[in-house]
């Protein structure tokens, strides 16, 4: 499987599983199909348009203004209800899958929380923690 991160911050790679290449470079990311592209807000903004994207499960916010992307499936991060990996809650993180999720690793993922104790910032780490949620099923670090 193929995995790739457009624009992750370095200080999130932790949260990335070591199969997800992290993208530097918006070249890179039109170069072949991924089974999952994950991009950040910026990654959306860099990308040329129209992008050559073609990914099996792209996940991006759900702000993203581009209509040029296409995917098998496409999975929004956010804070909008409207969004498929959101939070319930941020005072005490929660993150929330709202609707059937394809896993990467097979199977599907069903509406669910999981609590992200002593997480700050959570809305930031969205799309790492949604990274590693749909390529194993659990946002949690091994």
């Amino acid at each position: 499987m193929d995995g790739g991160f457009f624009l992750c911050p370095d200080v999130w790679e932790f949260l990335l599983p070591a199969e997800i290449c992290h993208l530097r470079n918006a070249m890179a990311v039109c170069q072949k199909r991924w089974d999952l592209l994950t991009l950040t807000p910026m990654g959306c903004a860099l990308l040329p348009e129209p992008a050559a994207v073609t990914a099996g499960i792209l996940l991006l916010p759900g702000d993203c203004p581009r209509s040029d992307l296409r995917a098998g499936t496409v999975v929004t991060y956010g804070l909008s209800p409207r969004d498929s990996i959101t939070l319930s809650s941020l005072r005490e993180p929660v993150l929330c899958v709202q609707r059937t999720l394809p896993l990467l690793c097979g199977g599907v993922l069903e509406p669910q929380e999981f609590p992200l104790p002593g997480v700050e910032g959570a809305e930031r780490l969205l799309p790492g923690v949604g990274t590693r949620l749909l390529w194993t099923g659990s946002p949690y670090p091994l």
